[in-house]
């Protein structure tokens, strides 16, 4: 019976699209569902939401709760990652700092100040989890959801190379969905790929019936002015390909719009937004713990937005059926114009053998050297850790250029060591915290 763990089951949320995606294959064979979380009441309303989400599809799983990672971990098939290292307190901390200093970021999870700190809070975590790993399930693959994405599939493959690390991510789906909607044609049928870095990759092809889709979605910003007031469209006016994150994320990830308040103001843009995200998460958590506790049903999302990737690498896997979906994994001569062993992001085929990531043509110049910078800020953040060197921190904050464009050196130091202080609990004494040893 295939065994398949969720570690940081309590995103209810989440855990809830990924149970109703894989419950709704009728070909699986039965599953063993392991929830694993620290937080001992999400963990209870995690195993509750499985429960009722099996009831409601008709389909049996075997579930477990438990708060003991190791519990979890042993004899797993698959890995499911989504931890919050901190929680919204940690999020709040990665915002309101910089805020407080004039360093705005919309989301601050990927690369930046948010990024880095997040990461750094993340990386013990995923040390420990790959010891557990090698220990308890060494076979097993690691599919990785936390951000930021690049940052952790690059730590997982420095300290665990020997583990299946495949990092996922539904924004080059929801990018074309939403893009096949914007010019009026239905998303199935068309063929797109994509490729760069997590967040920041580019879409290099995207057809139908062998026709270039991307003169329409030309001419259709030419024909709405609104739409110039986009972050995405501006990149694309400017770089040439349109990038796969949304304009709330892109815009953080450059020196080009939040530096003013004239930019935030034409691109529509809400610094500190991902803090209000969080406190709908948080909403959505108590609104799914009191439907259960009635008794009620969960609302389940409907199939033909089944967009996560876990699910179906596990059924590819599990019953051979061969798709394409996009990972990221570190550069293995995958992406010429990008550093060897970078995570980046791209196509790759899944069928039962595993995930098989597929080598990208060319980049556009531009971007990739965008991509270049995003991957200095990961690698920095990378090193910092490895090495226990606190300065590295700091440069890579540096390197940002939202943050550069709005900080000095000096204030960018000086945040970096409030922001050591603020986390202190979740950092290694070596990088100014006072974690002794990976968790």
């Amino acid at each position: 019976m295939p065994t398949i763990v969720f570690l940081g089951a309590g995103s209810v949320v989440f855990t809830r699209q990924l149970a109703t995606d894989l419950l709704r294959f009728s070909d699986l064979p039965r599953l063993t569902l392991v929830l694993h979380d620290i937080d001992g009441e999400r963990l209870d309303v995690a195993r509750g939401t499985v429960e009722n989400i099996s009831v409601q599809l008709g389909t049996p799983v075997d579930v477990r709760a438990t708060l003991d990672r190791r519990e979890a971990l042993d004899g797993a098939d698959f890995v499911v990652n989504m931890i919050q290292v901190g929680g919204i307190a940690a999020t709040r901390v990665d915002l309101e700092l910089p805020f407080r200093r004039g360093l705005r970021q919309t989301i601050g999870d990927t690369t930046g100040v948010g990024g880095v700190f997040r990461a750094l809070r993340t990386f013990p975590v995923l040390s420990g989890i790959a010891a557990d790993m090698k220990e308890l399930c060494p076979d097993a693959l690691f599919l990785n959801y936390t951000n930021p994405m690049a940052m952790n599939v690059w730590w997982m493959s420095v300290v665990a190379p020997e583990i299946r690390t495949y990092g996922l991510c539904h924004s080059v789906y929801w990018t074309v969905h939403d893009l096949c909607e914007l010019v009026g044609v239905p998303v199935e049928g068309t063929h797109y790929r994509a490729a760069g870095v997590n967040h920041q990759a580019w879409l290099t092809e995207w057809s139908r019936d062998g026709v270039d889709l991307y003169p329409r979605l030309r001419e259709r910003i030419a024909s709405d002015p609104e739409l110039d007031r986009r972050v995405r469209v501006e990149i694309l006016k400017r770089i040439g390909y349109y990038p796969t994150e949304t304009s709330e994320h892109s815009a953080e990830y450059l020196d080009w719009f939040l530096r003013s308040d004239a930019q935030i103001e034409r691109f529509r843009l809400k610094p500190l937004e991902y803090i209000g995200i969080s406190e709908e998460n948080v909403r959505e958590f108590e609104h799914a713990r009191n439907i259960l506790a009635e008794g009620g049903d969960l609302p389940l999302h409907d199939a033909a937005d089944a967009a996560e990737y876990a699910p179906q690498i596990i059924h590819s896997v599990l019953t051979g059926t061969v798709r394409e979906i996009h990972v990221n994994v570190p550069n293995a001569g995958l992406i010429a114009e990008l550093p060897e062993g970078a995570a980046v992001e791209v196509p790759a085929t899944v069928d039962a053998t595993g995930v098989h990531p597929e080598r990208s043509g060319p980049l556009p110049a531009a971007g990739a050297a965008l991509n270049r910078t995003y991957l200095s800020v990961a690698e920095l953040t990378v090193n910092a850790a490895l090495e226990g060197d606190p300065e590295l921190v700091r440069r890579a904050v540096l390197l940002d250029g939202n943050a550069s464009s709005s900080l000095t050196p000096d204030e960018i130091w000086e945040l970096c060591d409030e922001l050591t202080a603020a986390h202190a609990a979740f950092l290694p004494r070596a990088l100014g915290g006072t974690l002794a040893e990976a968790r």
